[in-house]
């Protein structure tokens, strides 16, 4: 169990409770498309990939994102009767 803790943890959001490594995926393939759409790296790096250059600032936690079912409150996540 530790060993797979450890392999999650090079694809994790550092403040990340959860270590989700699909969060990590949706988060680092948005801002992804967000560079080839033009933005401007948070980092210098010397990597033409937009892939590479994301996941890296997911790594160290420079993107910001929101979990959209978290922040709702508990009775609309609630099943209706």
């Amino acid at each position: 169990m530790a060993e797979r803790a450890k392999n999650n943890a090079m694809y994790a959001i550092p403040d990340d409770n959860e270590q989700s490594t699909y969060r990590f995926i949706i988060v680092a393939a948005k801002r992804a498309r967000q560079l080839q759409n033009g933005a401007r790296p948070f980092l210098p790096t010397t990597s033409k990939k937009p892939t590479v250059t994301s996941m890296e600032e997911v790594r160290r936690g420079l993107v910001k994102y929101t979990d959209l079912l978290r922040e709702q409150p508990e009775e609309v996540l609630a099943p209706q009767e």
